[in-house]
């Protein structure tokens, strides 16, 4: 790879690092290609991303970022997946490494926060920010269904009176 590449992949990991919500390093020794193709499937219906990429540069990148104490991370046979949602990533990492031993998560970052392997496991048990968003919503929702409700309940009992009233009044 020559040197302008290289810069090319430092910045694209620098954006990676400022952008990404959470990002999770794990290893990927003896994982297929059809394995890392499922992993890269995985992420992108999550609407996460997959980057397997050189450690040396992945550190050059990390350098004055936001989680730069994640560098300790990048030995071996690393593999980043990151996601703006700072959920998503986590959750297929986890779920991922759940049906595959060889994948192993090894930490990761979330903005400035270091992640350790149970840091990484309690963010993938978070709800992601459509669940979020649909419980605030229902949250909100609520109220609003539980005032109409009030408002028609006398209404269809005015209805009910009168409707029994009138059955009456037919057979007498």
């Amino acid at each position: 790879m020559d040197r302008a590449r290289k810069e090319k992949v430092v910045e694209e990991l620098g954006q990676i690092f400022e952008g990404s919500g959470v990002v999770v390093v794990s290893h990927y020794a003896g994982l297929t290609v059809a394995d890392m193709q499922d992993l890269r499937a995985r992420a992108r219906s999550a609407d996460a991303f997959v980057r397997v990429a050189k450690n040396r540069l992945a550190k050059i990148a990390l350098e004055g970022k936001p989680c730069e104490s994640m560098m300790d991370l990048l030995s071996g046979m690393t593999v980043l997946t990151y996601s703006e949602d700072p959920v998503a990533a986590a959750k297929v990492s986890e779920e991922f490494s759940k049906e595959y031993e060889s994948f192993e998560i090894l930490g990761g970052a979330m903005g400035e926060m270091s992640l350790d392997r149970a840091g990484v496991t309690a963010v993938s048990k978070m709800p992601s920010r459509e669940e979020l968003i649909s419980s605030i919503v229902g949250c909100l929702g609520a109220p609003a269904a539980n005032v109409a409700g009030a408002i028609g309940a006398p209404a269809s009992s005015i209805a009910s009176i009168v409707s029994t009233v009138e059955e009456r009044a037919n057979a007498a």
